[in-house]
């Protein structure tokens, strides 16, 4: 899953705002809005969670878990460092967990 607080410093280190996360995700402005306005983790649609992490990491964010292993202890976020430019394939925790179960629209 993702965090408001994951999806705004995701935002951050890319510089853009929620209108272009929203065209990046194929989303409306006010479904970034709501889902930014959480508190805590994002809840919705599984669809719509996929789109907003896989768009994340095609512009190069790695969304770290709570125990995934990382530097640092607690979730976050972290710019990936690439060779050649082009983001590396990183596992999505809901991405690749949604693809092995089947799981399509429904409720997070």
């Amino acid at each position: 899953m993702i965090t408001s607080q994951q999806m705004r410093a995701a935002r951050a280190l890319l510089g853009i705002d929620q209108r272009q996360l929203a065209d990046l995700a194929g989303l409306s402005l006010p479904t970034i809005q709501r889902m930014e306005a959480s508190d805590g983790q994002v809840r919705g649609v599984v669809g719509t969670l996929v789109k907003v992490i896989s768009a994340l990491e095609r512009a190069g964010i790695e969304l770290i878990g709570e125990n995934a292993p990382s530097v640092g202890i607690g979730r976050g976020v972290r710019l990936k460092e690439t060779l050649g430019g082009a983001p590396r394939r990183v596992p999505s925790m809901l991405f690749d967990q949604a693809e092995a179960t089947g799981a399509s629209g429904d409720a997070a």
